[in-house]
């Protein structure tokens, strides 16, 4: 266990040190979201009850989009220059690689959700009822569902472009069904079926209840918990469908 940890915590180390030296990345992981949600309130300058409904939501959707391509792009990176297949002819587990990934990105993602939640709560207007660290909270989860995803989405991808591609397959339809648009209960009966499937989903669904309820629900606990389970699954099926080679 000692060695598999130490393999684990290595892995994240290098990641994270390669991507202190690139600039672009760090700004797309920490400076766009912000931009948007900026964005966002100025669009409904005019009409704060509408930006109050709609914000929360894409305070969740954003990183998790940014962090969904980060992740498949940087990790698909890896094994198309040989990284990968170098490192795993040295005695480590495919499972310790994956999660040394995860662990680097997920960190990442923590920090960019507590950034956009926090700029969003005390300078651009975010109002909720609920208790300002469950918005954190949520945020930082469906951020590491980003992660998640990606590192998923590397495991099938073969190139970079087509890491690319992944996201209208994977996080496009989960936008249209995730009850930002119309609500579930006013779907189509299979559209609604396969949207109670989708992990958006419930990331939209908790961040649609703390914005109306003063004290946090069971239904939002569920909701949480429904993601979160999402996350290890996506993580575990990303260790077991790691390839040893790339061509």
């Amino acid at each position: 266990m000692i060695f598999h940890l130490k393999a684990t915590f290595s892995t994240a180390k290098r990641i994270l040190q390669q991507l202190s030296h690139d600039h672009r990345t760090l700004g797309l992981i920490f400076v766009v979201p912000c931009l948007l949600m900026g964005l966002l309130s100025w669009l409904y300058v005019d009409n704060a009850q509408q930006f109050k409904a709609i914000a929360p939501p894409l305070i969740a959707i954003f990183p998790m989009i940014i962090m969904f391509l980060i992740t498949s792009i940087a990790t698909l990176r890896e094994r198309t220059t040989g990284t990968l297949e170098r490192i795993l002819t040295m005695p480590i587990a495919k499972s310790d690689l994956i999660f040394g990934y995860a662990i680097a990105f997920g960190l990442l993602a923590t920090i960019q959700a507590v950034i956009v939640s926090t700029i969003s709560l005390n300078w651009l207007g975010v109002d909720i009822s609920g208790p300002d660290w469950m918005l954190i909270l949520i945020a930082v989860i469906d951020a590491l569902l980003g992660v998640s995803l990606g590192l998923l989405a590397s495991a099938f991808a073969r190139t970079e472009f087509q890491a690319v591609q992944f996201m209208p397959a994977i996080i496009l339809p989960q936008l249209l069904l995730c009850g930002l648009l119309v609500q579930l209960d006013k779907m189509p009966d299979l559209l609604e079926s396969i949207a109670r499937f989708l992990p958006m989903t419930y990331a939209v669904q908790a961040m649609q209840n703390i914005t109306t309820e003063p004290t946090t629900s069971d239904e939002t606990w569920q909701s949480i918990a429904i993601v979160i389970v999402w996350i290890i699954v996506a993580i575990t099926l990303g260790s077991l469908t790691l390839r040893r080679r790339s061509k």
